[in-house]
């Protein structure tokens, strides 16, 4: 069952709100805020885990602090396309840790990535290595993230 927007009333919304910015709250914390009582939070939180609404919970690193801190978005366009070329590398993208975010992109290239290594050394092995190594690159260009001015996992609900 895939739930929409359509599907999630004031309390779905106002949940996925308090567990977007503090998903360490309890559910007796949660419904309280919401105006519900254990059980029946409890329901609809379940309800939005099942409908695939809630996709998993995570904890936030600091890339920084973990000596993770170049970010990179490489604009990749292929040699040729059909439905296996795509299919190709999207599978072999999807495997490189570094690259945090894949996305389609419409214009003059066909994917855009997010790449985030230790330094620009670590990012020219990662080229040389890895991104070059993808099936059916043909062109790729790389910019560096000077600074990040905001990075949100929250949705505007």
């Amino acid at each position: 069952m895939v739930a929409s927007r359509q599907d999630l009333d004031e309390i779905d919304l106002k949940i996925l709100r308090i567990l977007q910015t503090d998903p360490d709250r309890n559910i007796n914390e949660i419904g309280e805020a919401v105006g519900l009582s254990h059980t029946p939070c409890w329901r609809r939180i379940r309800k939005m885990q099942d409908a695939g609404v809630i996709k998993g919970r995570v904890v936030l690193l600091d890339p920084e602090r973990i000596g993770l801190d170049v970010s990179i978005f490489v604009f990749i366009k292929l040699e040729r396309h059909s439905e296996g070329v795509l299919d190709e590398f999207e599978a072999a993208v999807s495997a490189l840790p570094e690259v945090l975010q894949c996305h389609s992109i419409s214009g003059e290239f066909d994917f855009i990535l997010r790449v985030v290594v230790g330094s620009v050394r670590d990012y020219e092995k990662t080229v040389k290595g890895k991104l070059l190594k993808l099936p059916n690159v043909g062109v790729m260009n790389s910019h560096f993230a000077l600074s990040e001015i905001k990075n949100t996992t929250a949705l505007p609900i």
